[in-house]
This record gives structure tokens, sequence and C-alpha cells, in this order.
């Protein structure tokens, strides 16, 4: 069951990416009646309320991550330069941007990421964080870039 509902999960995050899927007409493939749908998040802005920037030219590649955050650690101050988004599976995490925008997550809250933006990540709760995160980029580009200033 839960390899099913994770295929679901990623096969429902690359279409809303714009990909489609086949579908096959067999008997043997019934969608059960208790399958349930809900959309979390469908925007085309960060959480700060920037325009997302148009996809890079160039082949496309898909990384998914699962991170896990103990309590109480910081991430190291950071930037993305392709559009990501993800969700926040256990625990609770807050992303500060230099700016001084304050974003908290709790558990099943989607987060579409700032893109271009230098910010950082702190778990200040009780039990490690899980977040899934989505990067829709380009063969050999990076999607994270670490500050020089952590």
């Amino acid at each position: 069951m839960k390899k099913t509902y994770y295929l679901l999960t990623v096969c429902l995050v690359l279409l809303s990416f714009g990909c489609t899927a086949k579908q096959t007409d067999t008997a043997s493939q019934k969608t059960p009646d208790s399958l349930k749908v809900r959309e979390l998040v469908k925007t085309t802005h960060s959480w700060d309320g920037t325009r997302l920037p148009e996809y890079p030219k160039g082949q496309p590649e898909i990384t998914i991550l699962k991170i896990s955050i103990p309590a109480g650690t910081r991430l190291d101050t950071h930037s993305h330069p392709v559009i990501n988004a993800g969700v926040l599976l256990k625990g609770e995490l807050t992303v500060y941007t230099e700016k001084g925008d304050v974003f908290k997550l709790k558990a099943g809250d989607p987060i579409v990421e700032v893109v271009n933006t230098l910010h950082y990540g702190i778990n200040e709760g009780d039990e490690t964080a899980e977040i899934l995160v989505f990067y829709a980029g380009i063969q050999n580009m990076p999607f994270t870039v670490l500050s020089s200033n952590p």
C-alpha cells in the first residue's frame, strides 16, 4: 500500500509539472472507491509571493529527495536555481529568507520554494522533520547552491 501511495504521489506531482501519462484501458485496472485526491497547492508563485521563473532550456531532469532534519538543526544558507516544491511529511520546519521573510510548516503542509533567493531552514521542533522535495531542473545543473556565508 505504501509503494502504491508513493507512486501515486509521484505521478500526481509530475502531472502538476506538465507531464502526461497514458491511460491503459484494461478491465483489471479499476480505481478503488476509496481513492482520494487532494490538491495541496497549485500556483505560479513561491511561498514569499515571488513569481516563478521560466524553466531553463535543456534536457529536463526531475530529482526527488526525502530529507530528514534532526530537531534543533539549522540548514546552511542556500539557494535553488530551479523550481522546486515539497511536502513536510513529519515534524515542523521554519524557512527564513535573507530579506526577513518567514514561512512555518507543520506536517502535511506544502511549500513552493523560493528560486534564486538565499534562505535556510531550521527545525525548531522536538522531533526529526521529514520533507519530500521535487526539483524540476535540467541535466547537469545543480538544484541547490550553498552560500559562501552559511
